[in-house]
């Protein structure tokens, strides 16, 4: 039979325009699945691996900046969402989340596919739901529609994020051959929607900034992770062009540009530079920063620290934060150009000229190498990455290696789950960003990350603009740079877990183009039709040694700290 309490759940998605569904088969969920796939305005795709499809609905979420909806059947199903929903709940990304579970009087009883699933997620969504189990009662059919509502506005509202609803499904629930559905909202039932708050600037809280701004000459500029903004990038570079802030940018900002100070690792924890460049004001907004060197930094020599964000809980990561501003960075930050007084000149002249020098000396350095690794693979890869596409960068190193040599001046999107910065599910959301875009997609990922999130494509959907950088240096290569594991016996075996796979059987399988580079000729040879159209997804493995890339680095790190002092910078 059909239940008439999922009929409406898929019109009001539809109704509020929440139109994309990653399923999951099951056998208890196959009521909520088969209301969104006949619906005529949802479409559907179907993920066999459950923590695969949320990180895909996650990849789609964010580039969509509204809910995708997530279903799964019951039991273990549904906590194979977990690593994704954390990432989404961090990350600030929204998704419907909707468990089919058993009636409430058959858990704990042995039923199978059965465990606990009210509050599954715990801390982890902005809310949780449990739907009525049956809709006979005119109240129970109003209470299901309403939870619908409720929960999407809730995940739509700022800051946004996943919001799960349990529901309990009675049999018989598959619906007789002879059933259509009914789709139907009457206009006596209007989508919810929340306002936000005021976005102005009030006079005398603007009175009240302009006199406090007035005492402060050495201010940093931060902003964090967020989706590229054109009106704040505009704003940024006319605050830097008058010199009213140091803009610091990392590349998972999307907002580096020229003029910023983008190669702050290489320089910043050195104490002998730190005192000319402490601030007396840190201007943050949008989520985490990627530099651990420069939030030691900021919490070695405290200054007053202003948030922009116009709602919602505010992150203290530098031990000092003093201001809230609720405010929309659009709006504060042109109020700030027209207010802030030009910063202190040495102080400028300090940050300017040390980023300057080690940009200069890095790729110097790298270009005059010897040895191939994965720095020197990246310097020839970055420039050739499609302008307008979208880049995922995996964690743990493939990350760091791209903010190591500054985010190139191109008009590509950096994405990076760095809401937990888990490995898991790296392929996942780059397979779920292809789902939203005809732009090229490129995945730039070490072995771990890769291997460990291969069922990312263990489905019937064509990825032809999707671009596989594969870093494989036989295991987790960051474990190397870490003081701690990089000096313990135990390194290779409990550490770095050590594996021999190639990606050539698994491009295979999948029907991906392939190719495997070893050294920089080969990788420019490859480069040159990597790029191009094509009707198959391609995967391109570039095999570095993780000792060789380990005394690289270092070795970048002594040359630029010599040529600083040589230089007196």
């Amino acid at each position: 039979m059909i239940l008439p309490q999922l009929s409406h759940l898929a019109s009001i998605c539809a109704k509020s325009g929440i139109t994309q569904a990653i399923l999951s088969p099951g056998s208890r969920c196959a009521p909520i699945s088969l209301a969104l796939i006949r619906h005529p305005l949802v479409h559907c795709r179907t993920i066999p691996d459950e923590r695969s499809a949320a990180f895909i609905a996650l990849g789609m979420a964010q580039q969509l900046n509204k809910p995708v909806i997530l279903v799964c059947t019951s039991g273990s199903a549904a906590l194979n969402y977990g690593p994704a929903l954390a990432e989404a709940f961090y990350q600030q990304i929204p998704l419907l989340v909707l468990t089919a579970d058993r009636p409430a009087e058959w858990i704990d009883q042995w039923d199978g596919q059965t465990i606990r699933q009210d509050n599954l997620y715990g801390r982890h969504v902005k809310g949780s739901f449990t739907f009525p189990d049956e809709a006979g009662l005119p109240d129970k059919l109003w209470h299901a529609k309403r939870l619908v509502k409720e929960a999407l506005a809730l995940a739509k509202c700022f800051p946004m994020g996943p919001v799960h609803i349990n529901i309990p499904v009675r049999e018989p629930f598959y619906p007789e051959p002879n059933e259509n559905y009914a789709f139907e909202i009457t206009d006596l039932e209007p989508v919810l929607e929340v306002q936000a708050g005021s976005q102005i600037l009030g006079t005398d809280a603007e009175r009240k900034l302009r006199n406090q701004l007035s005492s402060f000459r050495r201010i940093l500029l931060i902003p964090g992770q967020q989706r590229p903004n054109p009106k704040i990038y505009a704003v940024l570079a006319d605050i830097v062009r008058e010199q009213k802030a140091i803009l610091v940018t990392d590349t998972i900002c999307n907002m580096s540009q020229e003029g910023s100070v983008a190669y702050h690792d290489f320089f910043i924890g050195d104490p002998a530079r730190q005192q000319e460049m402490a601030p007396d004001l840190v201007i943050s907004f949008g989520k985490s920063i990627l530099s651990k060197a420069l939030k030691q930094f900021l919490r070695k020599h405290p200054a007053a620290h202003w948030h922009i964000q116009p709602e919602g809980p505010v992150s203290d990561p530098y031990k000092n934060l003093s201001q809230i501003i609720r405010l929309q960075p659009e709006t504060f930050l042109p109020f700030f150009l027209a207010a802030a007084n030009p910063v202190d000149p040495l102080f400028e002249k300090r940050w300017m000229q040390t980023n300057e020098a080690v940009r200069n000396h890095l790729h110097r350095f790298l270009g005059e190498s010897k040895v191939f690794g994965e720095l020197q693979a990246l310097q020839q890869i970055l420039p050739k990455i499609p302008a307008h596409g979208k880049v995922h960068l995996a964690n743990s190193l493939a990350v760091r290696n791209v903010n190591f040599l500054g985010r190139p001046l191109r008009d590509v999107e950096i994405i990076s789950n760095r809401g937990t910065s888990g490995i898991d599910g790296s392929n996942s959301t780059a397979v779920g960003c292809t789902f939203t875009t005809k732009e090229t997609v490129s995945l730039i990922t070490g072995d771990m990350a890769f291997f460990y999130d291969r069922n990312a494509f263990w489905h019937q959907y064509q990825l032809a603009n999707l671009r596989v950088l594969l870093f494989n240096n036989q295991g987790g290569g960051i474990f190397r740079m870490i003081d701690g594991p990089a000096l313990l016996p135990e390194l290779e075996e409990y550490f770095e877990t050590r594996q021999k796979l190639t990606a050539e059987h698994l491009a295979a399988e999948l029907g991906f183009d392939y190719w495997c580079v070893a050294d920089l000729a080969s990788l420019q040879n490859c480069l040159e039709s990597f790029y191009q159209k094509s009707l198959k997804p391609k995967i391109l493995e570039i095999k570095t040694s993780s000792e060789s890339n380990t005394r690289n680095l270092k070795l970048l790190k002594e040359n630029i700290r010599r040529h600083l002092d040589s230089t007196n910078l």
